[in-house]
């Protein structure tokens, strides 16, 4: 089936192309699958960038592909993605053939990961990484929480623990990404937690807080733009929602 459908963009693709004509197709050096890939690659000091899942869907990875985004891929020089978007298998077969480079990450926003995936990037883009400020930003937080959290303990979506650590909040459970199960509701409500932090683009903490009457804090991983320092802004405005609950 996913055969079929890949044979039947890339039919859809040719079509497009004849009607438009490959003059009029915008060329791309550098695009990304999501805005958070894009946001890696704009610390890996990357201008210019584009994305193919729009930034403002509640869950980007699920984005299916249409005939245009492979157009633009296919204009392409270099490809970022973190490997489990729905679209990557035809983005594989689509730039199989094509002088494009296909860059996997991991998309995890802590400071090590940060490190390592924009240098991964700008190895193959040749640019340089300027991740100061997220470092900065981040540092700055983490004496904030060290100054105002007075011991205070967090139940944390598995999704939102690498910037949690990073912050230096003690995390006393996990839960997700999947529906929160009966044990990590008890787990939750005996867990000692003071707040639970909570993950916009897969919300499941409503249980945990019906059963603990915690607050919740819900923060972000995908910026709602493609812009320079986006990841930052995401960092940023994760603190000031933690600060309400500190």
């Amino acid at each position: 089936m996913k055969r079929f459908i890949s044979v039947m963009l890339l039919l859809l693709i040719a079509v497009t192309l004849f009607a438009r004509g490959v003059s009029e197709v915008e060329k791309v050096d550098v695009i990304c699958s999501t805005s958070w890939t894009a946001a890696f690659a704009d610390l890996a000091g990357v201008d210019d960038l584009d994305s193919i899942a729009p930034a403002n869907l509640r869950h980007p990875p699920e984005y299916e592909l249409v005939p245009s985004d492979i157009v633009k891929v296919r204009g392409a020089k270099v490809f970022i993605s973190a490997g489990y978007e729905k679209m990557m298998d035809t983005i594989k077969e689509t730039i199989a053939n094509e002088d494009c480079t296909l860059v996997k990450i991991s998309t995890q926003n802590s400071i090590e990961k940060i490190k390592s995936e924009t240098e991964k990037i700008s190895k193959v883009t040749g640019t340089k990484v300027r991740i100061e400020d997220y470092i900065k930003t981040v540092e700055e937080g983490a004496a904030y929480v060290s100054a105002s959290s007075k011991g205070k303990k967090v139940f944390c979506h598995s999704m939102q623990i690498y910037l949690a650590k990073d912050l230096g909040l003690e995390i006393v459970g996990t839960y997700g990404p999947a529906p929160a199960t009966a044990e990590q509701i008890k787990a939750c409500k005996e867990s000692g937690a003071n707040f639970i932090i909570d993950n916009v683009h897969n919300p499941i903490a409503s249980p945990l807080k019906q059963a603990s009457g915690l607050e919740v804090v819900v923060w972000r991983n995908f910026p709602e733009k493609v812009e320079k320092g986006a990841l930052t802004k995401v960092v940023k405005d994760n603190i000031e929602a933690l600060k309400s609950v500190l």
